[in-house]
This record gives C-alpha cells, structure tokens and sequence, in this order.
C-alpha cells in the first residue's frame, strides 16, 4: 500500500468514493460533479489536502482522509472560487435540501470556543479495501501533516450512531469532546485529536 498526498487529477476519485461510502450528512446527495470541485478546491488549498491510499504504487485509490486547518476558512473559498458554477451543477439537490445547506455553512461558526478550527472533513475506504487499515493511515497521515505545520488540535464530526467511524477515530487517538446537531435531529459527536499525544 502506498499513502501521498492527493493532487487536483485525484478529485474526481476522492468524489466517486465520497458519493459511494459516505452516508452522512447531505454533500454525498449532491451528486458526484459537486464533489468533484470540492475535492479539487481541498487539494489546492494552502489549508487544506487530502491523502489517498493506492493498492499499489500507481495503482488505484481505495480510500482518502480530506483535511483543513480551518474549515470556514474552506467554505469561503469553495463559495468565493467554485460557488456559481457547483451550485449550478447541483441546484436541484440543493433546492431541495436548502435548510441542509444553511445548516452546514453555519456550522463552522456556531462552534465552541472550546473546539479546534482544524478538521478531518471526511474519510472514505473502498468497500473491497475494508479491514486493511486504510481508513487509519489516512487518518494519521492526515493527523500528522497538520502537526507538522503547527496544528496542535484536530477535530472530526461524526453520527452518534455511526460505530464503526467512532472506532476508527478512537484508533486514530481522538476523544469525544461534544456532542452537536449540525442538521436539526440528528445527533453528532465531536471527537478531538491533539498533537500531545504523538509525545505521550
């Protein structure tokens, strides 16, 4: 298996398997094109970057952790470099789900003082790449560039019921910290990363 860093020709993978193996929240619903510019928006960011994993080197995809030291910092920039031609690809989904979409814009800044600005913004691994341990080396690669660049504290966001994410970022060395509703009735649990604990 080989992890690197993900480049602007990976995005449209980075999508498929968003869109593929990621049932939470609302993005995934807006279609694999939408995606496709915001994954290319995350590998071209100062801020923010993406790592894959390929079967082998030259090989394909099969799992990618999305990452950014500010993730209102991203939103602005989505919006700003990609909004009109992203809404325009995904306006039904978007129409339809607009109170979804006012929820996430505001999410980043309805945090608590308390939480980190930096974030794990999604994890997905190919369904015949389960049980390999890809979900984890992209998560600490992930984890372990923005320590690397000064981000002492990482947050990630996931279903309260979601199980198998919750033990994914316990391995990865994340505690729970809050619990939130981005989207009105649905519960989430905030677990935090912080760098203090590649010294422990």
């Amino acid at each position: 298996m080989t992890v690197r860093l993900a480049g602007p020709a990976d995005a449209p993978r980075l999508a498929e398997l968003h869109a593929g193996r990621i049932s939470e929240g609302f993005l995934a619903s807006l279609g694999v094109a939408f995606l496709t510019r915001l994954y290319r928006r995350i590998t071209r960011s100062e801020d923010s970057f993406a790592y894959v994993e390929l079967e082998r080197p030259g090989g394909p995809v099969v799992g990618f952790a999305a990452a950014t030291a500010s993730t209102g910092k991203l939103y602005k920039s989505f919006a700003l470099h990609d909004g009109v031609v992203a809404g325009v690809t995904a306006a039904p989904q978007l129409l339809r789900s607009w109170r979804r979409v006012l929820e996430t814009l505001r999410y980043p800044g309805t945090e608590g003082d308390d939480l980190p600005a930096a974030e794990i913004l999604a994890v997905a691994v190919d369904a015949n790449a389960g049980g390999r341990g890809v979900g984890r080396r992209v998560v600490d690669a992930a984890t372990a560039l923005l320590a690397a660049r000064g981000v002492g504290e990482v947050k990630v966001v996931t279903g309260s019921d979601n199980v198998a994410a919750l033990k994914l970022y316990a391995r990865c060395g994340f505690d729970p910290r809050a619990r939130i509703e981005v989207h009105e009735g649905t519960s989430s649990e905030v677990l935090v990363w912080s760098s203090s604990s590649l010294s422990a």
